[in-house]
C-alpha cells in the first residue's frame, strides 16, 4: 500500500508540474507618458481629452478612472512605431470635436492632426464607428473614436508581430479577460480598460517603448513578492527586480518586466502612487555664483573663449509678466514656462525635432523672472512719440499681406540678420555661440544665421556717422574681468531685439554690452539700450550662457541656401493678387 501511495503522489506531482501556471490577478494601473513639464501634460489632457488632475499630485491626470502619469526624462521619439502604438479616447460627436481641434491648431500646446490619404481627418468604419488620429505635443499618438458605449478613455492599442500570441500573453500571464469590440475586433480587458492589438507592418519588429513618448504600461497586484515567482515560472524576464523606488510617494514596490513586442511593463503593488520628480535638479536660479578667479589668456586678458549656449535662458521673457511679483519662479513654473516657449516656437514638428533643439533632459532651466533688470519693475520704458509711430508703421509693413516684395519681410526671415543684441537672445534652437580671442580683438560667432562680430579691444578711430552696418560699429575695452562693448552706427532697418519690440532702434542707438565669467561654466551677459529717439530712457537686460565645449559644436547654418520660404511667400502673394484681380 505504501508503494502505491508513493507512486500516486509522484503522478500527481508530475501532473501539477505540467499544468499551466495560473495567470496573475493583475489590474491596469497607469500609462506612463514622457512630458518635459508634467504640469503642462496634466493641463493638456485636462483641456483636450476631458481628464482631471489627480488630487495632491502635479504629475498625473485621471480620465474616467484611467490614470495617466507624466514624467520628464530623455526621449528618443513618439509612440508611433513602438509596441504601444497609441491610446484611444471616445467622444459623442467626433466631427464636431475634430473641427474644434482644427480651429485650435498646433501652435503652442495645441493639437496636431493626422490626415488620411484623401486629406480628411475623420473616417467612418462601417459596422464600427468613426475614427480620427491626433498627437499630443510630446509625440503620443491618440486615436479618437465615436463610441457612445465607451465614452472617455477608450483603449490601449498595441502593435505586434503576432497579434494573437500577444493577446494570449496579456490573457494568460497578466490575467486579462477575453473581449471583443462590437464583435469585430478581438482584445482583452483589465477591469474596464480595453487592450486592442494590430499587426505590425512587415520588416523590423516594433521599436522598444522605453525612452519613447509612451514609456510603459503599469499593472497592479496586491503583493509583488508573492507574484514575482509566478511570473518567472511563465518565462517572464525582469528588467528591474521588485523594490521601493527612490523618491517613491509610498512604500509600495515596483518592478519592470518585458512584455511582447518590446513593450516595457511596470508591475506595482497596491497603494503605489508614483515617484516624486526631482525637478529642482534641472533648475538654475538667478542668484550670483560664488567668488571666481577668471582664467587669463597668454597675453594677460580675461579668457572668454569657448562654445557657450543660451539654452538655459530660453523661455525667460524680456519683460516681467503682468501680475508676477515673485523674485524667482518655482521649479514647476520655470520648467512649464520653458516648455511653453519650446512648443510655441516649433509647433507642428515631430517629437524627434523638438528633443534636439534644447538638449532635452540635459540643459538647466532658469528661474529668472525676466531679462530686464532696469527699470526696476522689469518693464520696458515708454516709447517716444516718434518711437511709437515708427513701431506701428514698421509692424504694419512687416505684417501686411500679401507681401509686395522681399523688403516687406523682416530681415531675420530673409536670412540677413537678427540684429544686435537680437542675435544673442536665446530662442528655440541654435542658441550656441563661439568666442575666440587674440591680442586686441574678440570675435563672437553665433550659429543662428552664422553672424560673426569682430570686436576690437584696443582704441581705434571709429567709423564715420554716414556709414551704417547691420550689426553696427563695435568698440571693446576691458574693465577688470568684464569685456565692455559699445556699439553705434546701426542700420535702422533692423530691430535691435527682434519681434517682441519691432522697430526698436534708430540711427541714434548706442548699445553697451558686458560679458563676464562668473563661474567656470557660466557667463553673464548684460546689455543696455540707449536710443533717445525711440525710448524715453535707457534700459538694461541680463541673462546667462553656459559653457559646453564637449557637447556642442557649431555647424553651418545654410539660411539663404535653404530659404525656400521666401519663394513660397512671394509666390503666395502673387497668387492672392491674381485671385483678387480675377474677381474684379
Amino acid at each position: 500500500m505504501e508503494r502505491k501511495q508513493t507512486a500516486l503522489a509522484t503522478i500527481v506531482a508530475a501532473a501539477l508540474a505540467l499544468a499551466p501556471t495560473a495567470a496573475l490577478a493583475a489590474d491596469y494601473h497607469h500609462v506612463h507618458i514622457t512630458a518635459p513639464s508634467p504640469a503642462m501634460g496634466v493641463d493638456w489632457y485636462s483641456e483636450y481629452m476631458g481628464c482631471e488632475p489627480v488630487a495632491d499630485r502635479d504629475d498625473a491626470a485621471t480620465c474616467g478612472g484611467v490614470e495617466l502619469v507624466f514624467v520628464p526624462q530623455p526621449t528618443s521619439g513618439g509612440s508611433l512605431g513602438t509596441g504601444i502604438n497609441h491610446i484611444g479616447f471616445s467622444f459623442p460627436d467626433l466631427d464636431a470635436r475634430m473641427a474644434e481641434f482644427e480651429a485650435v491648431g498646433v501652435r503652442g500646446a495645441g493639437v496636431r492632426l493626422q490626415r488620411f490619404e484623401d486629406g480628411s481627418t475623420v473616417r467612418d468604419i462601417p459596422g464600427l464607428f468613426k475614427i480620427a488620429f491626433i498627437f499630443d505635443p510630446w509625440g503620443t499618438r491618440i486615436e479618437l473614436v465615436e463610441d457612445i458605449e465607451r465614452l472617455g478613455f477608450h483603449h490601449v492599442h498595441l502593435s505586434a508581430t503576432d497579434p494573437e500570441a500577444t493577446l494570449a500573453w496579456y490573457r494568460d500571464v497578466l490575467g486579462g479577460e477575453p473581449a471583443t469590440l462590437r464583435d469585430r475586433v478581438d482584445g482583452v480587458e483589465f477591469g474596464d480598460i480595453l487592450f486592442l492589438v494590430s499587426a505590425h507592418p512587415e520588416g523590423p519588429p516594433p521599436a522598444a517603448t522605453q525612452g519613447r513618448a509612451i514609456d510603459h504600461l503599469a499593472f497592479v497586484v496586491p503583493d509583488l513578492d508573492a507574484e514575482a515567482p509566478r511570473l518567472r515560472e511563465q518565462g517572464v524576464s525582469f528588467q528591474e527586480e521588485p523594490a521601493v523606488p527612490a523618491n517613491a510617494r509610498t512604500a509600495a514596490q515596483r518592478a519592470f518586466i518585458s512584455g511582447p513586442d518590446n513593450v516595457r511593463i511596470a508591475m506595482v503593488e497596491t497603494g503605489f502612487a508614483g515617484v516624486g520628480n526631482e525637478l529642482a535638479a534641472a533648475i538654475r536660479g538667478s542668484d550670483a555664483l560664488g567668488p571666481y578667479d577668471v582664467p587669463r589668456t597668454s597675453w594677460g586678458e580675461p579668457d572668454l573663449q569657448g562654445i557657450w549656449t543660451g539654452n538655459p535662458s530660453h523661455g525667460i521673457p524680456l519683460e516681467r509678466p503682468e501680475g508676477v511679483d515673485a523674485d524667482e519662479l518655482t521649479p514647476e513654473e520655470a520648467i512649464a514656462r520653458r516648455e511653453g516657449g519650446t512648443l510655441g516656437s516649433i509647433w507642428g514638428y515631430d517629437r524627434e525635432w523638438r528633443d534636439i533643439t534644447l538638449s532635452y533632459g540635459h540643459a538647466a532651466v532658469s528661474t529668472q523672472v525676466a531679462m530686464i533688470v532696469d527699470p526696476p519693475d522689469g518693464r520696458l520704458p515708454a516709447r517716444t512719440p516718434y518711437g511709437q509711430e515708427l513701431y506701428e508703421r514698421v509692424l504694419g509693413n512687416y505684417e501686411s499681406r500679401p507681401y509686395a516684395g522681399p523688403e516687406n519681410v523682416r530681415p531675420a526671415a530673409r536670412c540677413l540678420t537678427r540684429g544686435a543684441p537680437g542675435m544673442m537672445m536665446p530662442t528655440v534652437y541654435n542658441n550656441d555661440l563661439q568666442i575666440v580671442q587674440g591680442p586686441g580683438f574678440v570675435a563672437i560667432t553665433k550659429e543662428m544665421i552664422h553672424e560673426t562680430r569682430v570686436i576690437p579691444t584696443a582704441p581705434r578711430e571709429r567709423l564715420g556717422q554716414d556709414l551704417d552696418l547691420w550689426l553696427g560699429d563695435p568698440q571693446g575695452r576691458w574693465e577688470g574681468d568684464t569685456l565692455v562693448v559699445e556699439t553705434t552706427n546701426f542700420d535702422d532697418r533692423v530691430s535691435s531685439i527682434g519681434r517682441p519690440v519691432w522697430a526698436s532702434s534708430s540711427d541714434a542707438l548706442t548699445l553697451t554690452e558686458r560679458f563676464r565669467r562668473i563661474g567656470p561654466m557660466t557667463m553673464e551677459y548684460e546689455f543696455t539700450i540707449d536710443d533717445p529717439k525711440i525710448w524715453t530712457r535707457p534700459w538694461t537686460a541680463m541673462f546667462r550662457f553656459d559653457r559646453d565645449d564637449a557637447q556642442y559644436e557649431l555647424v553651418e547654418y545654410a539660411c539663404h541656401e535653404g530659404n525656400y520660404a521666401m519663394t513660397g511667400i512671394l509666390a503666395g502673394g502673387r497668387a492672392v493678387e491674381a485671385a483678387a484681380a480675377a474677381e474684379r
